[in-house]
């Protein structure tokens, strides 16, 4: 763990991995629930960093890090959501010949794994979760797509995301969902946030309405965000 200062109230930690990022992540939201965390405005985690913005006493907090014991993730850490998911993408056939099974095959090898939001970026309401292990990774399309549509739900490199709206992109597309994954109306407006537990549920593509199923969340932690 490195925890760099940044202008006079901000600090980076940087980890040596997404799993450790992971598990600072949500020790830090753990404290700052249970009060054991205070004078923090903002924790915002990224693939092996933790970036804490608002800090009333950055260096002593820089000195405390280091000493804290992180405990690694357990299975249950974090609010759960199912995805609904028509396994019907452009690049379905494609992820499949990389992943060396039939096309039929990938829903059942992409759902078995739970998923987790690791962070957020590039779109609101754009969730990377990790949790396919490292045999099931694949690259970026060689040229991006100008348009993919909302509710996408596609792999890069260790990653799985569902694209919130539609835009630009060069992902690989498996699946479709028809659920929000960003709502101004809703609090708060992104379905998927950091930390959360996803479990994408396969939907038969021939029955009508599949993916409309609302997406079953508990109350998520107080704290930091």
């Amino acid at each position: 763990m490195r925890v760099i200062p940044i202008g006079e109230d901000s600090l980076l930690v940087d980890l040596d991995g997404a799993e450790q990022a992971q598990a600072l992540y949500a020790e830090l939201r753990r404290r700052g629930a249970e009060g054991e965390l205070t004078g923090v405005r903002e924790i915002v985690p990224a693939a092996q960093t933790v970036l804490l913005r608002g800090v009333d006493a950055p260096d002593g907090l820089a000195a405390e890090l280091p000493r804290w014991h992180v405990p690694p993730l357990t299975l249950d850490d974090g609010p759960l959501v199912e995805i609904p998911v028509r396994y019907d993408g452009a690049d379905l056939a494609i992820v499949a010949a990389l992943w060396g099974v039939a096309p039929e095959e990938v829903p059942e090898v992409h759902a078995r794994h739970e998923h987790r939001v690791a962070f957020c970026g590039f779109a609101p309401g754009f969730g990377y979760m990790t949790g396919l292990p490292e045999e099931y990774h694949v690259p970026r399309r060689d040229t991006p797509r100008t348009s993919v549509p909302a509710g996408s739900v596609a792999l890069a490199g260790p990653y799985t995301s569902v694209y919130p709206s539609s835009s630009p992109g060069g992902w690989q597309l498996i699946g479709t969902t028809r659920l929000r994954l960003w709502d101004v109306n809703r609090d708060p407006a992104a379905l998927l946030t950091p930390g959360t537990r996803v479990r994408f549920v396969p939907e038969d593509p021939a029955r009508p309405g599949a993916g409309s199923a609302a997406a079953r969340q508990p109350a998520r932690n107080a704290g930091p965000s």
